[in-house]
């Protein structure tokens, strides 16, 4: 057994949000606010580059993370929708005229590719 994480690719999700990221000045509070309000679970928290981060789930198909916010940014979320080709869907944003945030990049084995992006004017 290995303690490296990976993501098994789901195809049935097209479209769908299926991971939510939370950052927030206090994880551990909101991780546990989460758990007791919405009944969400939670799996042992793990380190990462900006302090432990918070795996959740609240569906079968969805879930998401809670992390720290970094230094300067604001509380709040990102949502994941779920694509069968992350570069496609990229050049496609881009082309309807969508301002890149992030290229698209690798994030855990399995995964695919993550991009965050934001529709111009928002």
């Amino acid at each position: 057994m290995t303690d490296k994480r990976s993501h098994e690719f789901t195809r049935g999700l097209y479209g769908s949000i299926t991971h939510t990221e939370l950052s927030s000045t206090d994880p551990e509070a909101t991780r546990d606010w989460c758990a007791e309000v919405l009944g969400w679970t939670f799996q042992p928290a793990f380190p990462s580059p900006g302090g432990d981060y918070h795996l959740f789930a609240y569906s079968e198909s969805g879930g998401g993370g809670i992390r720290h916010t970094a230094q300067g940014e604001a509380p709040g979320s990102t949502p994941t929708v779920h694509v069968e080709d992350t570069q496609a869907a990229y050049d496609a944003a881009l082309a309807a005229g969508a301002e890149s945030v992030n290229p698209p990049e690798t994030v855990m084995e399995g995964s695919g590719l993550r991009w965050s992006g934001r529709p111009v004017g928002c």
